[in-house]
């Protein structure tokens, strides 16, 4: 008998990060779930950026516009395209927002946007995958640098990446009885459409000292290796810095 594609919920999956891990899960056979507030296009072949290493693109690609910040809309989202009895093998948080903050120039609005894309969003899928989560399922959330070395004028994303962490600490504790790991990517600079509009990639690539920004594809990887049981079976709760040594823990 056939064995049925594995499942991958991936949020933030239209461009950048997002769109690098759900290609490279694609590619590699699985069926991705890919979330947006905007419809993720499938690749079409693999590409720059785009699941380096395989030839076609091969699992199914279900793409699927919400808005992270509805666990009700998570929730019917997830149970009209999986339907009851399905598996999740793997989720990777990877949608955020990091719009400059600072005592000065801050609002209310603001606040609420970073922190509830970018930490209540995290929750709201974590439990609207929940259902489908079963041992030896795995969970990746993007965290950032930022939540461990301070970044000027990023007074709330810090703030909100630094709850990501112990998100991801109090939850790998919570779900470790069921068989679930999870665990946390935090990235310095990467080549990302959102980085480069920021104007400031080439000269903080002068100050890594590997001497470059990472390439999307480099953290995607990243994703792969922490969902795999066969490769980091007794590995949850942790969070790895992938910064080129900019930021060294």
């Amino acid at each position: 008998m056939e064995q049925a594609a594995k499942t991958v919920v991936i949020t933030g999956a239209a461009s950048g990060m997002g769109r690098a891990t759900a290609s490279r899960f694609h590619a590699h056979g699985w069926r991705v779930v890919a979330i947006d507030v905007v419809e993720a296009e499938p690749p079409a072949t693999t590409g720059a950026g785009e699941a380096s290493g395989a030839t076609a693109a091969t699992g199914e690609w279900l793409a699927a516009k919400a808005d992270v910040r509805s666990r009700a809309e998570l929730d019917a989202l997830l149970g009209s395209l999986l339907g009851e009895g399905a598996r999740i093998d793997a989720v990777a948080n990877i949608a955020g927002v990091y719009p400059p903050t600072t005592l000065d120039r801050y609002d209310e609005a603001t606040y609420r946007r970073i922190f509830d894309i970018n930490v209540l969003g995290v929750v709201n899928v974590i439990a609207a995958a929940r259902p489908y989560l079963g041992e030896g399922s795995a969970v990746v959330n993007f965290a950032s640098v930022d939540a461990f070395q301070v970044s000027r004028g990023q007074l709330f994303y810090g703030a909100s990446k630094a709850a990501v962490v112990m998100l991801s600490k109090s939850l790998a504790l919570e779900l470790a009885d069921a068989g679930i790991r999870v665990n946390g990517i935090a990235p310095g600079w990467v080549s990302t459409p959102g980085n480069a509009a920021t104007g400031r990639m080439e000269a903080a690539a002068g100050s890594i000292p590997l001497g470059r920004v990472a390439e999307p594809d480099e953290i995607a990887r990243w994703v792969e290796l922490l969902v795999d049981p066969a490769t980091v079976s007794f590995m949850t709760g942790e969070t790895i810095v992938l910064s080129g040594g900019d930021v060294i823990r």
